[in-house]
C-alpha cells in the first residue's frame, strides 16, 4: 500500500514560515538592543574630567576637615590633635590624603587630573562611657541632616562599633570606629571628587597628596561634650 503524504494548505505554510520569520527576528533584534542598551549605560556611567568641578585640592581638604570637625563637635571630643600620627591605630591622627577618581562603567581608568580628598584623625583613651553615647548621639545626627546611614555597627559584646554614612548618591563619605580593646576612636571625611585647576597633561602623581593639616579639634561652638 503507497505511504500516505499529508501536504499542509498553502495557508497553513504561509504561517510557518512567517512565525519562523519573527522568531528570527526576535534572535538578531533581541541582542543588538542588549548591545545599544549596553553602550548607552557606558556613556552615561563613564566620566572626564569636563564631569568635575575644577577645585585647588586646599579648598577640598578644607571642606573634609570641616566635615570632621562637625562630627567632632557632636561626638563632643575637646582634645586638640597635632597634624601627623606616630603609629597607625594606637597613637592620635591627623592626616589628609589623596585618592584617585575612576570612570566608572566596565573601565577601571583614572580620570586625568582628577582626586578625591580625605581627612583622617583618630583618639586614644577613649572609654566605653563616653565613645558609646557619643556614636549614638552622631548616628542620630547624621541621618537628620541628610546623610544616608550605610552601616551602623552596635556590637552585643561591646568589643567595636562602627558607623559609615555618605549623601550626594555616595560621592561624600564618612567613617567612624570604636575599639574597645585599647579605647580608640578614629574617624575619616572623604569629599566628593574634583579636578585641580593647576593640572596638566603629563603631570605625575595626585593632586594635594602631599598637603598636611593644621591642628584639630572642635569648632568652639559650643556643642555639649565631654573629652
Amino acid at each position: 500500500m503507497p505511504e500516505e503524504i499529508t501536504i499542509a494548505p498553502a495557508p497553513a505554510r504561509r504561517s510557518v514560515a512567517r512565525a519562523v520569520g519573527i522568531g528570527c527576528a526576535v534572535l538578531v533584534a533581541v541582542p543588538l538592543l542588549l548591545v545599544i542598551a549596553f553602550l548607552v549605560w557606558l556613556a552615561v556611567v563613564t566620566k572626564d574630567a569636563s564631569d568635575f568641578p575644577r577645585v585647588a585640592p586646599e579648598e577640598m581638604a578644607a571642606r573634609a576637615v570641616d566635615r570632621s570637625r562637625e562630627a567632632y563637635d557632636v561626638l563632643g571630643f575637646t582634645r586638640t590633635i597635632p597634624p601627623g600620627v606616630e603609629e597607625l591605630g594606637v597613637s592620635t591622627e591627623n592626616t589628609l590624603s589623596s585618592g584617585y577618581c575612576y570612570r566608572g562603567g566596565m573601565t577601571d581608568e583614572t580620570v586625568d587630573g582628577a582626586y578625591r580628598m580625605s581627612h583622617e584623625w583618630a583618639l586614644d583613651d577613649v572609654p566605653a562611657e563616653q565613645a558609646v553615647p557619643a556614636l549614638r548621639r552622631l548616628h542620630d545626627h547624621l541621618k537628620k541632616t541628610g546623610w544616608e546611614i550605610s552601616s551602623y555597627r552596635e556590637n552585643v559584646s561591646g568589643d567595636y562599633w562602627s558607623l559609615f554614612a555618605s549623601r550626594s548618591d555616595g560621592e561624600e563619605r564618612v567613617s567612624f570606629q570604636w575599639y574597645a580593646d585599647r579605647d580608640y576612636f578614629s574617624g575619616d571625611a572623604s569629599t566628593s571628587c574634583a579636578v585641580d585647576p593647576g593640572w596638566k597633561k603629563g603631570d605625575l602623581g595626585l593632586a594635594g597628596e602631599n598637603l598636611t593639616p593644621d591642628d584639630f579639634g572642635p569648632s568652639g561652638k559650643g556643642v555639649a561634650g565631654d573629652d
